[in-house]
């Protein structure tokens, strides 16, 4: 059952138009048990058929959690729905500059409230449009009844039961994170039961049930521990046991941080919740062993891993920049990557056949002139400072200002006479830098069967041909003097619907070397787990490139490097926002965040003046003698960092505890089934 982006369209097209009895839609509150009217399928049809079982499991998937906007619409998931904004403009990594978004309209604003509107929609993962009851309670008739289902083998009921397992605790995961502990559904309902009772679990039941399911899944051993041959092209994308046990990694690693396992509540000095309330949030107090536990199950992953082969970090072919940033993008953008531990797909089509990301995020131009502004997703200058210099020694601004390296700190080039580009390019930054950004000077155009830069170079200097006016007037795609490129990978993308990585290979390094720096492990140990991402895009080791961090003994130190790494590794992997919440890292989301203003220098004289000119489109091979001051590629720039205009109220204010969390709808609070209100809200 390949899950494809046609196939996903037409199955969820059928479990919705024939399904509906058995698909009707779960709604909490007074009209959960409500039936949806009509049908022609019903559920006792579906679970007599296998194909019409396996399309209702694929229905399942469709709606799994995606981060890369994709179209507009109210209808759930809303996760896709570029008019709410990505959580990943809500970090420090980026800023998003489209104002007509809930990330701009009521997060910047601090106008955020529990009240939703007549779509169900309040915050940017609304807990009644996200299709989060739908699944649980689909997943749950599939563990309940695919053992009624004839003429499908014993193996392949098993598998399905243990994917609906993992569905259940990935929708359940997600969840978490936006809001702490959730009503634990154990069973589907079928719309007979006169009166039920859901209330809020504490945190510790929520976590202990999304652990029971995978540790369920574990210990099946149904699913296949990955799709190789053959069958990778029919099933990547299903859940399998490594994605299960690397999920259960991730429940883990969130329950353990600061947020939830702390001596305190969150809250702790501004709010109160009443007597056992406080466990929705909080674990009531510090425990330690959490972080065993996750250490626990990132040995078995590994272990595990050992054994069984075939995931790995992909391997440069060769020793270059290139070399290496082809490794990085192989990694998250190939569907067979043996980096991928799940991904999750997602169809959209836009502009004819173009796939609603790379319409918004490139555009039908190939330099990406034509970019829609609901994509002004730009990195800050505080992000891109956290990306180290090409041979893993941390980036400096004052320092580089002071040793003269500014002008070359994306690229340096030569300039040879009779030649307008700069030749023999060295890319001078951590290669996943320019995975993740457009930066000034680079190459467009990469190579996709090998990597190499050419054509045309970015113009992000203020005037140039690629960011115009954006850095001067702090608005638009380019907005912060970068521009977004994760996902996009220029026009090679064209039409194509790339999956969207829940779960990397390399998240879970970063996470075992957490797991053992939080247990007091050795130090050493972590580095080299650390050590072994960097590798991959040819930086020196953490030890070797801080040495005076003391990193082999300093415990916040090596967390501090652990949480860069994941940061410039995990760029709109819907990571860094949470890495801040989870270790209530309010003084990072208040900090006021920057971009960088450039401009060209050009010779007047003995003197250099700021130029606002486009280099390339008025001066290459256009006829300019070689004495013309515009005959050759400018590399010379003046450089600003600037304060972001657009302020998030946090900025202004201070961060309230109360956005560690986010709100329930207050009409499912008021409809007294249970569910507590998160504090402040």
């Amino acid at each position: 059952m390949k899950l494809n982006i046609k196939y996903i369209i037409g199955v969820a097209a059928v479990a919705t138009l024939g399904m509906v009895s058995c698909t009707d839609e779960i709604k909490f509150g007074n009209a959960f048990l409500e039936k949806a009217p009509g049908g022609t399928v019903t559920a006792d049809e579906v679970f007599s058929n296998p194909e019409y079982t396996r399309n209702f499991l694929a229905s399942i998937y469709s709606t799994q959690y995606y981060n890369l906007p994709t179209n507009s619409t109210n209808a759930a998931p809303q996760c896709q729905n570029y008019w709410k904004g990505m959580p990943d403009a809500l970090g420090d990594d980026f800023h998003l500059f489209f104002n007509n978004t809930t990330v701009f309209s009521k997060y910047y604003a601090g106008a955020l409230s529990s009240a939703i509107d007549d779509k169900k929609n309040g915050n940017i993962y609304p807990y009644t449009n996200e299709f989060i009851w739908e699944n649980v309670r689909h997943s749950w008739m599939l563990i309940e009844r695919i053992n009624e289902v004839p003429d499908m083998s014993d193996a392949e009921k098993a598998r399905i039961a243990d994917e609906a397992r993992c569905l259940l605790a990935y929708t359940y995961f997600i969840a978490f994170r936006w809001y702490g502990g959730l009503p634990i559904i154990r069973q589907s309902f079928i719309g007979s039961e006169s009166s039920y009772d859901l209330p809020r679990r504490s945190v510790e039941s929520t976590v202990n049930f999304m652990l029971e399911l995978l540790d369920t899944a574990i210990a099946n051993k149904a699913l296949p521990w990955a799709y190789t041959g053959a069958e990778a092209q029919s099933e990547t994308g299903h859940w399998t046991l490594a994605g299960a046990m690397a999920l259960k990694c991730k429940v883990l690693a969130f329950a353990a941080s600061p947020l939830f396992n702390d001596l305190q509540p969150y809250y702790q000095g501004k709010y109160t919740l009443e007597n056992e309330a406080d466990t929705c949030a909080w674990y009531g107090g510090s425990k330690p062993e959490l972080w065993t536990k996750l250490k626990g199950a990132c040995d078995d992953f590994f272990t595990q891993m050992r054994s069984q082969g075939h995931y790995q970090l992909i391997k440069p072919a060769g020793n270059t920049q290139e070399d290496y940033r082809y490794a990085y993008r192989s990694g998250y953008i190939l569907e067979n990557s043996t980096e991928i531990l799940h991904s999750v797909r997602r169809s959209k089509n836009a502009s004819g056949n173009d796939y609603g990301w790379f319409n918004l995020g490139f555009g039908s131009a190939v330099d990406g002139s034509k970019t829609n502004g609901r994509y002004a997703y730009c990195p800050t200058q505080e992000y891109v400072e956290m990306f180290p210099w090409a041979d893993g020694t941390p980036f400096d601004w004052e320092k580089a200002e002071k040793e003269g390296r500014l002008d070359n700190m994306f690229i340096q080039g030569d300039t040879v006479k009779g030649k307008q580009q700069l030749q023999n390019i060295r890319y001078t930054r951590d290669p996943r830098l320019y995975e993740t950004a457009v930066v000034n000077g680079a190459r467009q155009a990469v190579n996709w069967g090998d990597g190499r830069a050419s054509g045309n170079n970015w113009e992000t200097w203020v005037g140039g041909t690629n960011a115009k006016q954006d850095p001067k007037t702090n608005s638009g795609i380019y907005a912060t003097g970068y521009r977004m490129l994760k996902y996009l990978v220029g026009s090679v993308m064209n039409r194509k619907f790339p999956q969207w990585n829940a779960i990397m290979l390399s998240d879970i390094y970063l996470t075992y070397a957490e797991a053992i720096v939080q247990t007091r492990g050795s130090f050493t140990e972590a580095i080299d787990y650390v050590d072994a991402v960097r590798a991959r895009v040819g930086l020196k080791g953490l030890v070797e490139c801080n040495p005076d961090k003391d990193l082999t003994s300093n415990k916040e130190n090596l967390l501090a490097e652990i949480m860069r790494e994941r940061a410039c590794e995990l760029a709109f992997q819907n990571e860094r926002y949470f890495d801040l919440i989870r270790y209530k890292r309010a003084d990072l989301l208040e900090r006021p965040l920057h971009g960088l203003r450039i401009y060209r220098l050009v010779k007047n004289g003995n003197d250099w003046v700021r130029s606002e000119e486009q280099w390339y489109n008025k001066s290459f091979n256009k006829g300019l003698e070689e004495d013309d001051p515009n005959f050759y590629e400018p590399s010379h720039f003046d450089f600003e960092r600037f304060q972001i205009t657009d302020t998030r109220i946090w900025w202004k204010d201070g961060f309230d505890p109360k956005w560690y969390l986010q709100p329930f709808p207050i009409t499912e609070v008021n409809k007294n089934y249970g569910l507590v209100q998160n504090a402040g809200w």
